[in-house]
């Protein structure tokens, strides 16, 4: 033994393992009277957040949920999605947030995978859920999240308020006993086949929970609008995160600018985030739904990089655009375009290039790179060689539920392997470039999709696009735009944007077919590129 760890143990006054039920506790004494929560016109401080979440544990454990028992929930944004991440984690269970687009097989499946003990369900999805219990083959209790305006289940299932009422508000926290717990399951979209379970750790959301409140600047004065889904990705964490600085959470159920654009102007709304989707919404809402606020919010958006016109649209609204990138498999985002000072004097259209960039690790990741996928070596950051993009550090998920060969997989070599394509730049900065299911590969030559969609994304015309390959007799594939016009431009015509394209981009990187319409899309704003590429070999 070192002469430096003789009588140096680890004991409880020194070492406590990380969880973001923490955070609650904390700003629970800090702030009791401040408002944590907000939906509708209902608000509830943090003191009262403390003692309901207490009361949902001690619920729970009458229910006999314990150590490493999995609650699902089957909700949109709300009050009781926000108190699981943290009662359902007190009774040391694990979340399970459903995405509840999916149908009622779907759910069945997470319910019977995960080993869900307790199934909490909004009014609103009581078809779904009643479905999906109807397959599963065993009995659990249910409790419903009254929501006004939906049947629900007409008194069948006890209501979520009546739930916790018969809880004791003082009831003891099981705190974790190790930081490698689990603390989340989060289901993929299982386009490919059944979704895969992706098992989030404590110690992993504490840390990408304070990493957001770090990237976004979170304070105890921020005001956080829920405009994106609680189920993904735990919030990006920000379930957590915004309640480690005893800042306040408002709900919105659903993406309607209108009411969006009403609560950042009513709640002095200061942060969010969003997937493009969410974007491209607020900034073609019409003037009608549109209401004027006097300070800035700052917005955070994964997926597709923000094109220049949505940029600029975003800023004359009052909005800042900051651009992340991660997976379910990293607890939302791990990299950030970290913004530098001499950007700012940029042009529109070189601030959109660099914006376009995923950036640098989170300050709570342990690395983020460029690797050759066959070698698992790093590439040169010269802006061009593409490769991986990889990931490694304690916001890495456990791994696959039960899907050890997935796992396997995707985790080895010390670093986790996103099955994104990109580049990293002498400065550092990583972009990526594509999934590499989405590469297209014609005639011999990779072209990027995600280039062909930044570049028709400047026509005049288009609001949104998603380029797909398509096969091709001659060439093998070649590439093909689905496109979303704005309003007013229904007149234009594919080979008039064909023929646009001619002095944009090289001859083999131009759309072959253009097909006009809206593009399908998750729950979670990303463009479901399968349905489109099915679609493609019908033209």
């Amino acid at each position: 033994m070192l002469i430096y760890e003789i009588g140096l143990e680890r004991n409880a006054g020194n070492y406590v393992p990380l969880t973001p039920v923490s955070f609650l506790e904390r700003s629970a004494q800090v702030y009791p009277h401040k408002t944590a929560m907000i939906e509708g016109e209902r608000q509830v401080t943090y003191r009262e957040m403390f003692r309901r979440c207490r009361q949902f544990a001690d619920r729970l454990r009458a229910l006999r949920v314990g150590y490493h028992d999995t609650v699902s929930v089957l909700a949109p944004n709300c009050i009781a999605l926000l108190e699981a991440h943290y009662g359902i984690a007190m009774a040391g269970g694990v979340l399970n947030a459903i995405n509840y687009r999916l149908d009622g097989p779907t759910i069945a499946f997470i319910l019977n995978h995960g080993h869900s003990k307790v199934l909490l369900v909004d009014s609103e999805f009581v078809p779904q859920a009643r479905q999906a219990l109807q397959l599963i083959g065993r009995d659990i209790p249910v409790i419903e999240i009254v929501a006004a305006g939906y049947p629900g289940s007409e008194g069948q299932w006890t209501s979520y308020e009546d739930f916790l009422a018969g809880g004791d508000p003082e009831a003891p926290i099981d705190w974790p006993q190790d930081e490698w717990q689990s603390i989340a399951l989060n289901y993929t979209s299982g386009t490919t086949g059944d979704p895969k379970g992706v098992v989030y750790h404590h110690r992993g959301a504490y840390l990408n929970a304070l990493g957001n409140a770090l990237a976004t600047h979170l304070t105890p004065d921020s005001v956080y609008l829920w405009t994106l889904p609680m189920f993904h990705c735990n919030g990006w964490t920000y379930t957590w995160g915004v309640t480690a600085v005893g800042a306040t959470h408002v709900c919105q159920r659903a993406i309607v600018p209108a009411q969006i654009f009403a609560k950042i102007a009513r709640h002095r709304v200061t942060q969010m985030c969003g997937a493009p989707v969410v974007l491209t919404m607020l900034a073609f809402a019409p003037e009608s739904d549109r209401v004027a606020f006097s300070h800035r919010v700052k917005i955070t958006t994964g997926g597709a990089a923000p094109t220049s016109t949505i940029i600029a649209r975003m800023e004359a609204l009052g909005f800042t655009v900051t651009h992340a990138y991660g997976l379910t498999e990293t607890y939302g985002p791990a990299t950030l375009c970290e913004w530098q000072r001499d950007w700012d004097g940029l042009a529109l259209e070189e601030r959109a290039s660099k914006m376009a960039r995923q950036g640098v690790a989170y300050i709570t990741a342990a690395g983020a790179t460029v690797i050759d996928p066959a070698t698992g070596r790093e590439q040169p950051a010269d802006g061009e060689t593409m490769g991986e993009i990889a990931l490694r550090g304690n916001t890495v998920m456990k791994g696959y539920l039960l899907n050890p060969t997935a796992t396997e997989a995707v985790l080895k070599d010390g670093w986790f392997r996103s099955g994104d394509l990109g580049v990293k730049h002498p400065d550092g900065y990583i972009e990526v470039k594509d999934r590499s299911k989405d590469v297209i590969i014609s005639g011999g030559e990779n072209i990027s999709s995600l280039e062909v969609e930044e570049v028709l994304s400047r026509h005049p015309a288009v609001r949104e696009v998603a380029v797909v390959a398509k096969p091709d007799a001659h060439w093998g594939e070649v590439p093909c735009a689905f496109i979303a016009l704005k309003s007013g431009a229904e007149n234009v015509t594919a080979d008039s944007v064909i023929d646009w394209c001619r002095s944009e981009m090289a001859g083999f990187k131009r759309p072959r077919c253009v097909v006009f319409g809206e593009l399908p899309k998750t729950l979670t704003g990303k463009v479901q590129k399968f349905v489109l590429r099915q679609r493609a070999t019908e033209f």
